[in-house]
């Protein structure tokens, strides 16, 4: 992501005419349909992630009743925030520790929520368990690369079987400085990226044949991103050639108000031309788009809650009506409800040390402009 997209107080207000029933906050949500609920009568679906918490406590997770009661309100899918991930699940080559994500999955599945798995492979040795990183592949590096993979993925999709619709199989193998893939404990040991990756969704779709697999990944629509969007059509296009099964591209969508303007509309017009090549790029070749984690960075904005609220929801608005445009998205999801216990607050928090805005429930569980934006976008 670039630095730097301020509105002014005028440009925040011409952004807010578009999202005028955003005025109305707490209550006026609830004498509304969900989001779900309006994303289903377009044959869609709205949906968030969600993390695992000892009963009551409060945070992000079902077992907390609050928040279980605002999500199982706007959601009918579901993905685990953190409880997926290798350094979650695997602590060590030898050992699985399923027990938080089993107790989101099953709190999920009485709530009515379909799940999503993410994710079987994040390709960044930043975010692999150190014992990944550390590992002594031995004398035959690939062979024991490769049996590390594939026995990970095989036992993840044959525990959950049926019970997980669609994985983010690969997740952010993308360098965005330059476009190239990560190199990796596992792509040194076998020997390039293409073999980890290929290998990957092969694995994925012989033990979950009946999955939706999914490669996601944070590229944006703002400047700067042009090396990274190139990347990924380079990847998808590559898979393609290679006869990968690869059926989805999935767009993160962590997206922000950076830089000075006078209008929200204006810059979404400058971005959307760019982006929308983009995606037409990665349909044309066949593949679905999903909206993995979506939410908006406000650093950009102005302290005033009213003028931000307003600003954020213009600017999601009119993302959301871009994506929403193409008939091969199917599912939006959130990462995360409210700004309580968004990742942002301490990922990227606000230069002015105020808190992040970018979720649809601030953090009282009040809907903001944004939750009506998102239902208007839906509803469309």
């Amino acid at each position: 992501m670039n630095e730097g997209t301020v509105i002014d107080r005028r440009g925040a207000i011409v952004g807010a005419g578009a999202v005028a029933a955003g005025a109305m906050l707490g209550g006026a949500a609830a004498a509304t349909p969900g989001l779900h609920a309006i994303a289903a009568t377009k044959g869609r679906a709205f949906g968030t992630c969600l993390s695992w918490s000892p009963k009551g406590a409060d945070a992000g997770s079902l077992a907390n009743p609050r928040y279980a009661a605002l999500a199982t309100r706007d959601c009918g899918i579901a993905v685990p925030e953190n409880a997926l991930k290798w350094q979650a699940l695997r602590p060590s080559p030898a050992a699985y520790d399923f027990a938080r994500f089993d107790a989101i999955l099953r709190d999920a599945e009485r709530a009515g929520m379909r799940m999503r798995g993410h994710t079987l492979l994040w390709h960044y040795d930043r975010w692999f368990p150190k014992w990944l990183v550390d590992h002594d592949f031995g004398k035959a590096p690939a062979r024991e690369a490769a049996r590390i993979l594939t026995q990970h993925i095989r036992t993840v999709c044959a525990r959950y079987a049926g019970r997980i619709y669609s994985y983010d199989v690969v997740n952010e193998a993308v360098d965005p400085a330059d476009g190239s893939l990560r190199s990796t404990a596992l792509s040194r040991a076998m020997g390039g990226a293409e073999a980890v990756l290929d290998l990957a969704f092969r694995t994925a779709r012989e033990a979950a044949p009946k999955a939706e697999l999914v490669y996601n990944d944070y590229m944006s629509w703002e400047a700067g991103n042009e090396k990274h969007r190139d990347g990924v059509l380079r990847l998808l296009a590559g898979f393609r050639t290679r006869g990968v099964p690869v059926d989805a591209l999935g767009v993160q969508s962590h997206i922000g108000v950076f830089a000075p303007t006078d209008s929200i509309e204006r810059l979404v017009a400058t971005l959307s031309p760019d982006w929308r090549a983009f995606l037409d790029r990665v349909v044309g070749m066949g593949y679905r788009l999903v909206v993995t984690e979506f939410d908006v960075r406000d650093r950009g904005l102005p302290a005033d809650i009213a003028v931000r609220d307003a600003g954020v929801a213009a600017f999601a608005k009119g993302y959301l009506d871009l994506m929403l445009s193409y008939p091969q998205l199917r599912d939006v999801l959130c990462w995360g409800m409210t700004d309580r216990y968004s990742w942002l607050r301490g990922f990227e928090p606000r230069p002015d040390g105020l808190p992040t805005r970018g979720a649809p429930y601030d953090a009282s569980f009040r809907a903001k402009p944004i939750h009506a934006a998102m239902h208007a976008a839906l509803a469309r």
